[in-house]
């Protein structure tokens, strides 16, 4: 099939376009002939954007770089074995806006292992995981909830993450930002949660005395590398530790202070209360 256009005007020139019928989307052949080199280079600049991108677009695609994420909205109907990390993720949190804690136990392994930074220690098990939950349920009311704001899958594609926040009534609460980071794992068909570390954000902000902090604390690693390779591979030890001295300072001090504190003030109040009197039987006295 061949198209002839002219155009009208002074100094123009006839173009002549070639193209033969093909089913797919690409363009096969186009040939042009012209007295102006400028529209040859611009035609083919196109041709090679055109391919560049296809080619660009098929190796992406090839590479399996693209994770989409899931747009619909999950109903309750939704099974584990179906969904990606990114959807078990979503339901996660969906499951603790709706409140469905049957339902969040289908996306936790029995050997779950969190670990939240507001806590010392971790929660090991399904069964203290969701026992946690029951309660941030219960903490949050009927009008919190989590929104998530963005979605990220791994490379190996069993981890994931989420950056949230919390909301009232669709109102951004301060201070309640936070990330999570969670680990998967296949049992046959079905995905679980098997690990997860949870960041939340601190309400208070100290500024440029945590890098003040910093440089104290990591002058005193240096001129004792011993002790801090002792200290940095149990420290639990040296938490024991402050904590007995902090008992025998509070029942030694702090204690007595206290109570000896606690008897001025009774002491001091009784006074009060009997120059109160005695001011009250003056008037007494005068008023009649």
């Amino acid at each position: 099939m061949s198209t002839a256009a002219s155009f009208s005007g002074r100094g123009a020139p006839w173009k002549i376009i070639r193209r033969r019928p093909t089913s797919k989307f690409a363009i096969e052949s186009l040939a042009i002939k012209t007295t102006c080199p400028l529209g040859q280079n611009r035609l083919k600049t196109q041709q090679y954007r055109i391919h560049g991108h296809r080619n660009a677009e098929n190796k992406l695609l090839n590479g399996h770089k693209l994770h989409p994420v899931m747009a619909s909205k999950s109903t309750s109907n939704s099974n584990s074995s179906y969904l990606s990390p990114l959807g078990i993720i979503k339901e996660f949190y969906e499951c603790i806006n709706e409140k469905q804690l049957k339902r969040l136990g289908d996306y936790i392994s029995e050997d779950c292992y969190i670990e939240e930074c507001s806590f010392p220690t971790p929660i090991e098990g399904k069964e203290e995981v969701l026992r946690f939950y029951d309660l941030l349920i219960a903490s949050m009311g009927e009008n919190v909830k989590f929104k998530v704001v963005h979605l990220c899958e791994g490379d190996d594609q069993l981890i994931a993450a989420a950056n949230w926040h919390l909301e009232w009534k669709k109102a951004r609460i301060p201070f309640t930002r936070g990330c999570s980071f969670f680990e998967c794992s296949k049992e046959g068909e079905k995905i679980t949660i098997k690990k997860a570390q949870i960041v939340n954000e601190s309400p208070i902000k100290p500024g440029s005395l945590v890098l003040k902090l910093l440089k104290i604390v990591t002058t005193l690693f240096d001129d004792f590398p011993s002790t801090t390779e002792w200290f940095l591979k149990s420290p639990h030890i040296i938490l024991q530790w402050l904590l007995k001295i902090y008992n025998i300072i509070w029942t030694i001090f702090i204690n007595p202070i206290l109570k000896s504190y606690l008897h001025v003030w009774n002491f001091a109040t009784l006074l009060h209360s009997y120059a109160f009197q005695i001011l009250l039987n003056i008037l007494k006295l005068f008023i009649k």
